[in-house]
Protein backbone atom coordinates (compact mmCIF):
# COMPACT_ATOMS: atom_id res chain seq x y z
CA UNK A 1 0.00 0.00 0.00
CA UNK A 2 0.96 3.37 -0.97
CA UNK A 3 0.25 6.61 1.96
CA UNK A 4 0.74 9.13 -1.13
CA UNK A 5 -0.32 9.32 -4.40
CA UNK A 6 1.36 11.65 -6.52
CA UNK A 7 0.03 13.28 -9.67
CA UNK A 8 1.30 15.65 -12.65
CA UNK A 9 -1.49 18.12 -13.76
CA UNK A 10 -2.21 18.90 -17.36
CA UNK A 11 -2.16 15.97 -19.51
CA UNK A 12 -2.70 13.78 -16.40
CA UNK A 13 -5.80 14.91 -14.40
CA UNK A 14 -6.83 17.48 -17.09
CA UNK A 15 -6.54 18.71 -20.30
CA UNK A 16 -4.07 21.45 -20.76
CA UNK A 17 -5.11 24.70 -18.46
CA UNK A 18 -8.56 22.70 -18.15
CA UNK A 19 -10.57 21.81 -14.78
CA UNK A 20 -10.94 18.41 -13.77
CA UNK A 21 -13.75 16.79 -15.55
CA UNK A 22 -16.28 16.08 -12.60
CA UNK A 23 -15.29 11.98 -12.93
CA UNK A 24 -11.78 13.18 -12.17
CA UNK A 25 -12.79 15.14 -9.25
CA UNK A 26 -14.92 12.90 -7.77
CA UNK A 27 -11.85 9.89 -8.67
CA UNK A 28 -9.85 12.08 -6.57
CA UNK A 29 -12.05 12.34 -3.47
CA UNK A 30 -12.31 8.35 -3.33
CA UNK A 31 -8.50 8.51 -3.40
CA UNK A 32 -8.35 10.62 -0.88
CA UNK A 33 -10.90 8.35 1.25
CA UNK A 34 -8.12 5.64 1.20
CA UNK A 35 -4.56 8.11 0.89
CA UNK A 36 -2.73 11.24 0.66
CA UNK A 37 -2.87 13.27 -3.03
CA UNK A 38 -0.23 15.83 -3.99
CA UNK A 39 -0.62 17.48 -7.41
CA UNK A 40 2.77 18.93 -8.30
CA UNK A 41 2.90 21.13 -11.58
CA UNK A 42 4.42 24.33 -13.26
CA UNK A 43 0.88 26.19 -13.58
CA UNK A 44 1.13 28.57 -10.55
CA UNK A 45 -1.26 28.94 -7.52
CA UNK A 46 -4.50 31.05 -9.60
CA UNK A 47 -3.93 28.04 -12.22
CA UNK A 48 -3.98 25.14 -9.38
CA UNK A 49 -7.28 26.92 -7.79
CA UNK A 50 -9.06 26.94 -11.18
CA UNK A 51 -7.95 23.46 -12.29
CA UNK A 52 -8.03 21.52 -8.93
CA UNK A 53 -8.85 23.31 -5.26
CA UNK A 54 -12.38 24.75 -6.56
CA UNK A 55 -13.29 22.01 -8.96
CA UNK A 56 -13.32 19.48 -5.32
CA UNK A 57 -16.61 18.31 -4.19
CA UNK A 58 -17.41 19.21 -0.62
CA UNK A 59 -16.81 15.65 0.78
CA UNK A 60 -13.61 15.54 -0.01
CA UNK A 61 -10.80 15.27 2.68
CA UNK A 62 -8.71 18.41 2.03
CA UNK A 63 -6.48 18.00 5.13
CA UNK A 64 -4.91 14.85 2.44
CA UNK A 65 -4.67 16.80 -0.54
CA UNK A 66 -0.82 18.63 -0.86
CA UNK A 67 -0.92 21.37 -4.17
CA UNK A 68 2.53 22.00 -5.35
CA UNK A 69 2.75 24.74 -8.10
CA UNK A 70 5.60 25.84 -10.05
CA UNK A 71 7.43 22.58 -9.73
CA UNK A 72 7.33 22.25 -6.30
CA UNK A 73 8.70 25.72 -5.26
CA UNK A 74 5.44 26.24 -3.71
CA UNK A 75 3.28 24.11 -1.31
CA UNK A 76 -0.01 24.88 -0.78
CA UNK A 77 -2.14 22.96 2.55
CA UNK A 78 -6.03 23.34 3.46
CA UNK A 79 -5.98 24.57 6.91
CA UNK A 80 -8.86 26.22 8.93
CA UNK A 81 -11.03 26.27 5.81
CA UNK A 82 -8.51 27.79 3.51
CA UNK A 83 -6.09 27.13 0.83
CA UNK A 84 -2.55 28.48 2.91
CA UNK A 85 1.06 28.86 1.52
CA UNK A 86 3.88 26.99 3.51
CA UNK A 87 6.69 28.18 1.34
CA UNK A 88 7.34 29.83 -2.01
CA UNK A 89 11.05 29.62 -3.26
CA UNK A 90 11.09 33.07 -5.99
CA UNK A 91 13.93 34.09 -8.42
CA UNK A 92 15.48 37.35 -7.90
CA UNK A 93 15.19 40.13 -10.47
CA UNK A 94 18.52 39.95 -11.94
CA UNK A 95 17.95 35.89 -12.58
CA UNK A 96 14.29 36.73 -14.36
CA UNK A 97 15.66 39.26 -16.74
CA UNK A 98 18.43 36.81 -17.75
CA UNK A 99 16.18 33.72 -18.29
CA UNK A 100 13.87 36.31 -20.74
CA UNK A 101 16.98 37.28 -22.65
CA UNK A 102 17.59 33.95 -23.07
CA UNK A 103 14.12 33.14 -24.44
CA UNK A 104 14.49 35.90 -27.32
CA UNK A 105 17.89 34.69 -28.17
CA UNK A 106 16.80 30.83 -28.24
CA UNK A 107 13.89 31.52 -30.10
CA UNK A 108 15.57 33.56 -32.89
CA UNK A 109 18.45 31.14 -32.97
CA UNK A 110 16.13 27.94 -33.50
CA UNK A 111 13.39 29.74 -35.71
CA UNK A 112 10.59 27.95 -33.95
CA UNK A 113 7.89 31.18 -34.05
CA UNK A 114 4.54 30.37 -34.67
CA UNK A 115 1.92 32.30 -37.09
CA UNK A 116 -0.39 32.80 -34.59
CA UNK A 117 -0.43 33.12 -30.75
CA UNK A 118 -3.00 33.58 -28.14
CA UNK A 119 -2.08 35.81 -24.82
CA UNK A 120 1.60 36.33 -23.63
CA UNK A 121 4.21 33.87 -24.14
CA UNK A 122 6.24 33.79 -21.32
CA UNK A 123 4.82 34.11 -17.84
CA UNK A 124 6.96 35.01 -14.52
CA UNK A 125 5.45 32.84 -11.93
CA UNK A 126 7.44 34.33 -9.06
CA UNK A 127 9.82 30.57 -8.33
CA UNK A 128 9.13 29.66 -12.12
CA UNK A 129 9.52 31.45 -15.38
CA UNK A 130 7.62 29.48 -18.20
CA UNK A 131 7.61 29.65 -21.58
CA UNK A 132 4.50 28.85 -23.40
CA UNK A 133 4.91 28.11 -27.26
CA UNK A 134 1.54 29.25 -28.42
CA UNK A 135 0.61 31.92 -25.90
CA UNK A 136 -1.03 31.32 -22.19
CA UNK A 137 -4.77 31.51 -24.15
CA UNK A 138 -3.63 29.15 -26.35
CA UNK A 139 -6.88 26.43 -27.48
CA UNK A 140 -6.39 23.19 -27.24
CA UNK A 141 -6.58 22.07 -30.20
CA UNK A 142 -3.75 24.28 -31.37
CA UNK A 143 -1.55 23.16 -28.75
CA UNK A 144 -2.30 19.25 -29.78
CA UNK A 145 -0.97 19.65 -33.13
CA UNK A 146 2.10 22.58 -32.38
CA UNK A 147 4.49 19.88 -31.10
CA UNK A 148 3.00 16.18 -30.35
CA UNK A 149 6.59 14.66 -30.28
CA UNK A 150 8.26 17.45 -28.25
CA UNK A 151 10.34 17.49 -31.09
CA UNK A 152 10.32 21.26 -31.29
CA UNK A 153 11.01 22.09 -27.70
CA UNK A 154 13.59 19.56 -27.66
CA UNK A 155 15.71 21.77 -30.18
CA UNK A 156 14.86 24.72 -27.70
CA UNK A 157 15.32 23.06 -24.53
CA UNK A 158 18.98 22.13 -25.40
CA UNK A 159 19.41 25.87 -26.91
CA UNK A 160 18.64 27.25 -23.45
CA UNK A 161 20.49 24.91 -21.87
CA UNK A 162 23.97 26.57 -23.13
CA UNK A 163 22.29 29.76 -22.54
CA UNK A 164 21.54 28.85 -18.87
CA UNK A 165 23.91 26.95 -17.51
CA UNK A 166 22.92 25.83 -14.04
CA UNK A 167 19.37 26.38 -14.47
CA UNK A 168 16.66 23.39 -14.27
CA UNK A 169 14.83 23.10 -17.61
CA UNK A 170 12.12 20.90 -18.49
CA UNK A 171 9.16 20.25 -21.08
CA UNK A 172 5.77 20.57 -19.41
CA UNK A 173 2.15 20.83 -21.11
CA UNK A 174 1.47 20.57 -24.50
CA UNK A 175 3.27 23.45 -25.93
CA UNK A 176 5.67 24.89 -22.21
CA UNK A 177 8.87 24.94 -21.26
CA UNK A 178 9.84 25.61 -17.50
CA UNK A 179 12.81 26.89 -16.13
CA UNK A 180 13.44 26.65 -12.32
CA UNK A 181 16.63 27.21 -10.19
CA UNK A 182 19.51 24.21 -10.35
CA UNK A 183 18.44 21.17 -8.95
CA UNK A 184 14.78 22.12 -9.29
CA UNK A 185 12.83 19.95 -10.56
CA UNK A 186 10.00 17.12 -9.90
CA UNK A 187 12.28 15.20 -8.14
CA UNK A 188 12.91 18.51 -5.62
CA UNK A 189 9.79 19.09 -4.81
CA UNK A 190 8.97 15.43 -4.34
CA UNK A 191 11.48 15.61 -1.84
CA UNK A 192 10.22 18.66 -0.21
CA UNK A 193 6.88 17.14 0.32
CA UNK A 194 8.67 14.21 1.87
CA UNK A 195 9.69 16.67 4.74
CA UNK A 196 6.54 18.66 4.95
CA UNK A 197 4.39 15.75 5.09
CA UNK A 198 6.81 13.41 6.89
CA UNK A 199 6.08 10.51 4.29
CA UNK A 200 8.63 8.44 2.78
CA UNK A 201 9.92 8.52 -0.83
CA UNK A 202 9.74 5.17 -0.69
CA UNK A 203 5.67 5.26 0.36
CA UNK A 204 5.08 7.56 -2.58
CA UNK A 205 3.49 6.58 -6.18
CA UNK A 206 3.70 9.15 -8.79
CA UNK A 207 1.52 9.43 -12.08
CA UNK A 208 2.19 11.66 -14.99
CA UNK A 209 2.41 11.78 -18.96
CA UNK A 210 5.39 13.03 -19.43
CA UNK A 211 7.57 9.98 -17.85
CA UNK A 212 10.61 9.84 -20.37
CA UNK A 213 14.20 11.72 -20.76
CA UNK A 214 13.74 15.18 -21.05
CA UNK A 215 9.92 15.20 -20.10
CA UNK A 216 9.45 16.93 -16.75
CA UNK A 217 7.51 14.10 -15.12
CA UNK A 218 10.88 12.08 -15.53
CA UNK A 219 12.89 13.26 -12.38
CA UNK A 220 10.31 11.60 -10.35
CA UNK A 221 11.27 8.10 -12.23
CA UNK A 222 15.18 8.80 -11.66
CA UNK A 223 14.17 9.64 -7.86
CA UNK A 224 13.22 5.88 -7.43
CA UNK A 225 9.57 6.44 -6.95
CA UNK A 226 7.04 3.96 -8.43
CA UNK A 227 5.76 6.04 -11.57
CA UNK A 228 3.11 5.17 -13.62
CA UNK A 229 3.40 6.70 -17.22
CA UNK A 230 -0.37 7.58 -18.50
CA UNK A 231 -1.50 9.25 -22.16
CA UNK A 232 -4.17 11.18 -21.24
CA UNK A 233 -6.89 12.11 -17.92
CA UNK A 234 -8.66 9.45 -19.23
CA UNK A 235 -6.66 6.55 -18.67
CA UNK A 236 -5.37 8.30 -15.25
CA UNK A 237 -9.04 7.39 -14.01
CA UNK A 238 -8.86 3.98 -14.92
CA UNK A 239 -5.30 3.62 -12.86
CA UNK A 240 -6.93 6.00 -9.89
CA UNK A 241 -9.74 3.72 -9.70
CA UNK A 242 -7.41 0.49 -10.01
CA UNK A 243 -5.23 2.08 -6.32
CA UNK A 244 -8.18 2.80 -4.65
CA UNK A 245 -9.53 -1.07 -5.04
CA UNK A 246 -6.24 -2.35 -3.99
CA UNK A 247 -5.36 0.26 -1.26
CA UNK A 248 -9.36 -1.14 0.35
CA UNK A 249 -8.31 -4.87 -0.90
Amino acid sequence: MKQLIAFDLDGTLAESKQPLGDAMAEALTRLLGVAHVAVISGGNWPQFDKQVASRLPGEADRSRLWLMPTTGTKLYTHQEGVWTPVYAELFDDEQKRAILEAFDASLEATGFVPEQTWGERIEDRGSQITFSALGQQAPIHAKETWDPDFAKRKVIQADLRTRLPGLSINMGGATSIDITREGVDKAYGLKKLRDASGIALDAMMFIGDAIFPGGNDYPAKELGLDTVRVRDPQETLSVIDAIVACQKA
